[in-house]
């Protein structure tokens, strides 16, 4: 099994990172680093395309894409980088049919489709949605784009920032077209952030950044249609320092929602209702470092892994029966980790 994680690397962002790591696990459960690949400043998330032969970078605070191919070894080679002229992509993700990937920029405030080259490098761009502001020369802030269980919708959190409007869009998917669907308004100053999606593809859970917050909300995917039903504080109640929310997951039984904060350090985790979707925080988690600002899980288990960005480390945590996150005493030293995918 390979890692990559992705990176700051700039001193804007007090980053110490120095490219895409890469790292082989062993029969015994190790990480050894066989690779870091200095690309464009910032390569900060990454996604596989559906075959995972080849690696999809956004350059975060820049402009920039880029594409890699994965070698036997599982070392990457860089293929090509494009320009989409839109400032600070934040997301990446590929579509069912493994033609285009689609990208959201935060100041840029849009979403893109890029059609992929047939040797995996990133071909020209497709379709473009912008997201509004409250006037002609503004946008909101997308910071997200990830599909429902079909691939059929997009959901993208946009952040209002003082510009533009605070809400989790729904978009209809369609051969690398978009379609505005429904929205969702969050409430004033909340600044929704990412969404993670039930394994029943009917309940959404969204974070949100500056409310400290979560919402539940039920998807239609016949109509095309969201609905809120609750939204729950992520921090505790004798807690009153500053805090941003940052990363929220489903479990792989969707049982409980996971949701990382920020300046606080702190993993919440909430129990799903099984039959309404609602959610009851059952615990807080400290993620023994700095700045949580992307965690994950291994594919198929209970293993979570937690990118500590200021304190340069990844940090695994083991996921039990009754929603407590263990420390099983791996932590993996990273310069300013903000993404990690398995392959």
């Amino acid at each position: 099994m390979f890692v990559y994680t992705g990176c700051r690397t700039t001193r804007e962002r007090n980053a110490r990172g120095e490219g895409i790591e890469v790292y082989k696990i062993d029969e015994n459960d190790n990480w050894n680093k066989i690779q870091t690949l200095k690309t464009i400043e910032n390569p900060s998330y990454l996604c596989f395309d559906n075959e995972k032969e080849y690696l999809y970078s956004v350059h975060g605070d820049l402009t920039f894409v880029s594409s890699y191919k994965i070698e036997e070894d599982g070392k990457l080679t860089f293929l090509n980088s494009i320009d989409i002229k839109s400032k600070n992509p934040v997301y990446i993700t590929i579509d069912k049919n493994n033609e285009f990937l689609v990208v959201a920029t935060l100041q840029g405030g849009s979403l893109f489709s890029i059609k992929r080259n047939f040797d995996g490098s990133l071909g020209e761009i497709f379709d473009t949605l912008k997201f509004e502001g409250k006037n002609k020369d503004s946008n909101s802030f997308a910071h997200q784009c990830i599909f429902d269980n079909n691939k059929n919708f997009l959901f993208v959190p946009i952040q209002a920032r003082a510009k533009g409007y605070e809400r989790l869009n729904l978009i209809k998917y369609e051969n690398g077209s978009f379609t505005l669907s429904d929205y969702f308004d969050g409430r004033l100053y909340s600044e929704p952030r990412h969404a993670a999606i039930h394994k029943n593809n009917r309940y959404v859970y969204m974070s949100n950044e500056k409310g400290n917050d979560v919402t539940f909300l039920e998807f239609d995917s016949e109509k095309g249609k969201l609905k809120a039903r609750q939204t729950l504080p992520t921090l505790p109640e004798t807690f009153t320092a500053s805090s941003d929310v940052a990363a929220i997951l489903v479990d792989k039984n969707s049982e409980y929602v996971l949701v990382s904060n920020r300046f606080s350090d702190i993993i919440t985790t909430y129990k799903i209702d099984k039959e309404t979707g609602f959610l009851k925080v059952i615990n807080y988690t400290d993620v023994l470092g700095k700045t949580p600002r992307f965690m994950t899980f291994k594919k198929d288990t209970n293993k979570l892994f937690c990118a500590n960005e200021e304190s340069d480390t990844i940090v695994e945590f083991e996921l039990d029966d009754n929603g407590f996150l263990k420390h099983t005493g791996k932590i993996i030293n990273s310069k300013s980790p903000v993404c990690i995918i398995f392959k």
